[in-house]
């Protein structure tokens, strides 16, 4: 039997239960990051910033005439 399979048939409130016990575990995870990166001091600088916008494509808009 699969995992979609047993999931399946699993009861309707159950499966409700399950994905909002995902969604807050993910939103929660979510919340958190930031807090976790300052503790491990993984902010990045203004030095970093520019580095990363040199690397991004730019895109030019020509217009037809």
């Amino acid at each position: 039997m699969s995992l979609l399979q047993k999931y399946r048939s699993l009861a309707p409130r159950t499966r409700v239960l399950i994905g909002i016990g995902i969604m807050g575990y993910s939103g929660l995870g979510i919340l958190l990051s930031d807090k976790a990166a300052e503790q491990f001091g993984l902010v990045p600088t203004e030095k970093d910033k520019e580095e990363l916008n040199s690397v991004i494509p730019k895109i030019i808009v020509v217009d037809r005439d």
